[in-house]
């Protein structure tokens, strides 16, 4: 095709030319991703959740070129991935929903990261993907606070459920992109059951330690 000789696909990650056999990532950084494998549920009133990847070398490079870069083009594959994991979880849940961004980190980023992402993974998977949070206060990036505690402090309040959105006796598979301590998971996912929902899970492309 005429669009992919001007714009041939790379590998997200390495960002290599990929070859006619492979899709999204080249066989190379397929075989050696941080996949993540950890089996531990320690967040709070998370049912219990999954990641795709470690958050560290060419994956957080990655998401740094998808957040910061502009590189809209991995939502999909992100999505893609996601929606694997969220299949091999064996869980059954009534529809996806995201952690949303503040109305000034969208207006300022141009888009919301984690919907794009959430989006495909509903596709992927063939289910309802519903709005259920809306974030009422922009806080400090939790990126740029390593202290848990204060992490943990930074986003309560953060959030609220969405009034519109069909919540009580509802199990909800949360998405996210990359979670470290939890804690933003946690109060969405506390939010969301105060709200009246059964369960929340939770999915996200990259988890940040093995110890989460």
């Amino acid at each position: 095709m005429i669009w992919d000789i001007f714009y041939p696909k790379k590998c997200i990650f390495c960002r290599q030319l990929l070859k006619e056999d492979e899709t999204d990532l080249c066989r190379t950084c397929r075989t050696e991703a941080p996949d993540f494998n950890s089996s531990k549920n320690n967040i709070p009133f998370v049912a219990g959740w999954t990641a795709v990847w470690y958050y560290r070398d060419s994956v957080k490079h990655s998401f740094h070129r998808y957040k910061f870069r502009n590189a809209l083009s991995y939502a999909e594959p992100y999505g893609r991935f996601l929606a694997m994991r969220i299949a091999q979880m064996d869980i059954d849940f009534d529809y996806i929903s995201w952690v949303p961004v503040s109305f000034w980190r969208r207006w300022s980023r141009g888009y919301d990261q984690v919907l794009l992402v959430a989006e495909t993974a509903s596709k992927e998977l063939g289910l309802p993907l519903v709005s259920t949070l809306r974030k009422v206060r922009h806080n400090p990036a939790q990126s740029g606070i390593s202290d848990p505690s204060q992490r943990k402090a930074n986003v309560i309040g953060a959030y609220v459920a969405n009034q519109n959105a069909a919540i009580a006796g509802k199990t909800i598979m949360l998405i996210d992109d990359v979670i470290t301590t939890g804690s933003t998971v946690s109060e969405c996912a506390k939010t969301l059951l105060t709200a009246g929902a059964k369960k929340v899970y939770c999915a996200a492309v990259a988890s940040a330690h093995k110890d989460n």
